[in-house]
């Protein structure tokens, strides 16, 4: 039995109010906040005066073994960076890069407070075990897309082959979706295989939707109907579904996704740098769309700090709309957790400072100087912290980070590894 106390701290809660007291940890889950039950003794307490805990960021959104390509293709449009470098690169992936590269994600995202992702690449299997040795919360899909429509092309066997070897792994630590690209890379015939495979199997959908102008554009051209109408009347949305980017969507668009229970993936970062545009993430809020924020990968971001996400989707969306109120602080830190764990499909035990929740925890350090005067400290996480103040990240309850310490991983041979991989794919 494994018992931990955050004593003394403070704590940021389900509303986003931000209060005192402790918070005792047993066998992963949340056991109590406040006082202790009668007779309860901890194995170990972190002394969490002048800190800050909340529950970890959830990244709904990247592409993790993209950390090898990092700054190799950047200022380019987004179908010229896949179509001259990004591609081109990834044909010479090997399983051992993507191993090397997603735990140098790993080890950034655990550095940064975030304790689960969702992941779209290849080499599934090798990002499911580095998942396994370091202990994050992932859901995983191996990216699908169609050299042309027969099966074999597709990979849709590699996926199923990832869904029964690790779906519900780790004591439901690891999930797996399906990986369909995107409606330009896996036309209808191809999607068709995705749902069927998804009846079969059971398992959920992560798809890339209405990123670009240039692909709602094809859409239209092609089959007289927008990305998020197409997928719709393929039957995609009727599996679950994690949609990422969803920048250019109508209004009947998101009521679609709306009905449909569609999750959306917000990466504000790699929508401005790619110069895609601004998600209606206000509008499709106001329609009950679930909203998650993802990174994307570190080659269009370029990395995989949460914390810069929440500031600039409340930023980007205070201009789109031309109005200083909308996603206030405590609104866009629910979207990086709370969010995050329903875009996963797992807010019942995700996202929040609960008993009986996970605990899968993030503890900020508040005693650098941009801390203070303390007005309101979800608005200073929100617009004033930055990812440098994370001491400790826990997930199940297991600190897999400690004060610039990684428990669960060799952090030199990790950024060894990855150096030397991305600059053999670069070439």
């Amino acid at each position: 039995m494994n018992r931990l106390l955050l004593e003394s701290g403070n704590y940021l809660d389900s509303s986003g109010n931000v209060l005192a007291g402790d918070v005792g940890i047993e066998d992963g889950k949340i056991l109590f906040i406040g006082s202790a039950p009668k007779g309860w003794q901890s194995d170990q307490i972190i002394d969490c005066r002048d800190k800050l805990t909340i529950p970890g960021f959830v990244n709904a959104h990247t592409h993790a073994a993209m950390t090898l390509l990092r700054s190799y293709a950047d200022d380019m449009a987004l179908m010229d960076w896949l179509q001259q470098k990004v591609w081109p690169a990834e044909a010479n992936l090997t399983g051992e890069d993507v191993y090397w590269g997603s735990q140098l994600a790993i080890a950034e995202m655990l550095a940064s407070g975030t304790t689960a992702f969702a992941d779209m690449y290849f080499f599934m299997d090798r990002v499911a075990q580095a998942c396994v040795e370091t202990g994050i919360r992932a859901s995983l899909s191996r990216g699908l897309i169609a050299a042309g429509a027969s099966e074999e092309n597709l990979r849709l066997s590699e996926n199923e082959q990832l869904f029964i070897d690790y779906h519900g792994a780790e004591n439901g630590r690891i999930s797996v979706m399906l990986g369909p690209h995107a409606p330009y890379t896996c036309p209808p015939e191809c999607m068709k295989k995705v749902v069927a495979l998804s009846e079969r199997i059971g398992a959920e959908i992560h798809v890339h939707l209405a990123e670009t102008q240039w692909e709602v554009n094809q859409s239209q051209k092609k089959y007289g109907k927008s990305p998020v109408s197409l997928l719709d009347e393929l039957g995609v949305f009727e599996r679950g579904t994690l949609a990422a980017h969803c920048v250019w969507v109508s209004p009947q668009d998101i009521e679609i996704l709306a009905a449909k229970k569609v999750r959306v993936a917000h990466n504000p970062s790699s929508n401005l740098k790619l110069a895609s545009g601004a998600a209606p993430v206000t509008a499709m809020l106001e329609a009950g769309v679930i909203v998650g924020l993802g990174t994307d990968g570190a080659t269009s971001n370029n990395n995989l700090d949460m914390l810069e996400e929440v500031r600039l989707a409340s930023f980007l969306q205070k201009l789109n709309r031309m109005d200083p109120t909308v996603l206030p602080a405590r609104q866009i830190l629910s979207l990086s957790t709370q969010g995050g764990a329903a875009a996963l499909g797992q807010a019942e035990s995700l996202g929040r400072i609960e008993v009986g929740c996970n605990a899968d925890l993030a503890v900020f350090d508040m005693t650098a100087p941009h801390w203070y005067p303390r007005h309101d400290l979800a608005s200073m996480l929100a617009y004033s912290a930055n990812s440098a103040d994370v001491l400790y990240t826990l997930v199940d309850g297991r600190i897999l980070y400690s004060k610039g310490e990684f428990m669960t991983l060799d952090i030199e041979r990790v950024k060894a590894e990855a150096a030397a991989r991305g600059l053999r794919l670069a070439k």
